[in-house]
């Protein structure tokens, strides 16, 4: 199993426009790929991409129909408020979250 761990809404350390951006351009290849991922993990930031409309949410769905499972993070949407405006995938739970990465065959984080 391919686990993709999103734990902000940009890739890499800087500038966040700019990391905006690369997580965005990762996310439209990744959907037009043959890369399979079975499962993405989005916690503290991360649950902006599954929380807020725009291209990354329109990408994950594009990923979600290709069979990938979204979970967000239940405390990160609790603490920042946003477990009602959840969009996509389901509410996940740091237990799931460590079984999940002691079991996954690869582990992917931006």
């Amino acid at each position: 199993m391919t686990f993709l761990y999103l734990n902000k809404d940009t890739m890499g350390i800087g500038d966040h426009e700019l990391g905006r951006k690369l997580l965005i351009s990762y996310l439209r290849y990744l959907a037009v790929s043959d890369t399979k991922i079975d499962m993405i993990g989005c916690v503290n930031s991360g649950i902006n991409l599954t929380t807020e409309d725009g291209e990354a949410l329109d990408l994950l769905k594009v990923l979600e129909s290709k069979g990938t499972r979204i979970t967000s993070c239940g405390t990160c949407l609790d603490y920042h408020k946003k477990r009602e405006q959840l969009r996509i995938g389901v509410v996940g739970t740091m237990s799931q979250t460590v079984d999940i990465m002691g079991k996954a065959d690869k582990i992917i984080q931006l």
